[in-house]
């Protein structure tokens, strides 16, 4: 697996990590998930990334990958409402408590990132949360801090001093942010990760998909249809679509990783098969990017936090 430079943070990343939201939300056993997280590190996938609010997640990363912890790259997130913790969300105090509470629920004495989870722009400009990591970074608690986010607020939250790395939305469905958020990380030189590669399987009829992603895909799944995007179009068949989608995303330039989720190990195994192959054509990228316009010819369309 191609690992590259994480911005100007000096670590190294694979060019697919892991997004651990499904074993969280999908109430993944510790065995499976060890199984696919120890799968995937084998593999040469060395980006874990993860939150506060996935329930479970940091514990199963923790516990599955914990005595290889000189191998990994762990990112996780705070500042919104935890049901274990008092403090009101998007405050300096949930925001401190959150970070013991992550490097206890994994069993690590450091994370190498810490993202504000999603938080409006609102909030981001009245200041306040950055402080808070700022202090865990000089502890010795985090390496780097960032943002994970979209629209107007990632761009702002790139173009703050403090931030090192940006989470942001990139699929074949979601494109907003590769002109509205990926020039100012490429001017800062920032570390880029790109969530929902995969664009929620946005081709599966709805009703395939498991759990809170039946209602969580079915803005992609109609963009999709809208966009009237066929893989005969671009020299692929039917059966090829998570590769389109997930090397189109690996194609964006300065995004450095892209976030696979997954609890079965076939589909990490053929993720990493699809990662190796590298970007797609600029032949093909051009017709999926012509496709998100003519179907979004006012720009309505925003990232989907």
């Amino acid at each position: 697996m191609e690992k590259v430079p994480f911005g100007n943070t000096g670590l190294d990343v694979s060019v697919l990590g892991f997004g651990s939201a499904p074993i969280g939300y999908l109430n993944a056993d510790q065995e499976r998930a060890t199984a696919i997280l120890n799968l995937l590190l084998d593999s040469g996938v060395n980006l874990f990334d993860t939150g506060a609010s996935y329930p479970g997640s940091e514990a199963m990363i923790g516990k599955a990958l914990g005595h290889r912890r000189d191998e990994i790259v762990v990112v996780s997130k705070c500042g919104g409402k935890l049901p274990d913790l008092e403090e009101a969300m998007w405050t300096p105090a949930i925001v401190t408590k959150t970070v013991d509470r992550s490097l206890k629920n994994l069993g690590m004495e450091y994370l190498d990132v810490m993202l504000l989870h999603s938080c409006d722009l609102k909030v981001l400009k009245e200041g306040g949360l950055i402080e808070p990591l700022v202090r865990a970074r000089e502890a010795g608690k985090i390496k780097y801090l960032g943002y994970s986010g979209d629209n107007e607020a990632a761009a702002y939250a790139a173009g703050l001093d403090e931030v090192a790395v940006i989470e942001t939305s990139i699929n074949i469905v979601d494109q907003v942010n590769v002109e509205k958020v990926l020039p100012m990380c490429r001017a800062r030189n920032l570390g880029v990760l790109a969530k929902r590669p995969i664009a929620n399987a946005a081709w599966k009829d709805i009703s395939t998909q498991q759990g809170l992603y039946k209602t969580y895909a079915k803005t992609y799944t109609d963009r999709l249809a809208k966009m009237n995007l066929k893989p005969a179009d671009l020299g692929f068949t039917d059966a090829d679509w998570t590769e389109i989608a997930l090397r189109f995303t690996l194609s964006q330039r300065g995004v450095h990783s892209a976030l696979i989720g997954t609890q079965n190990i076939e589909n990490a195994r053929a993720n990493i098969a699809i990662a190796k192959k590298g970007p797609l054509s600029e032949d093909v990228q051009q017709k999926i990017r012509d496709a998100f316009a003519a179907a979004d010819p006012n720009g309505q369309w925003t990232g989907q936090t």
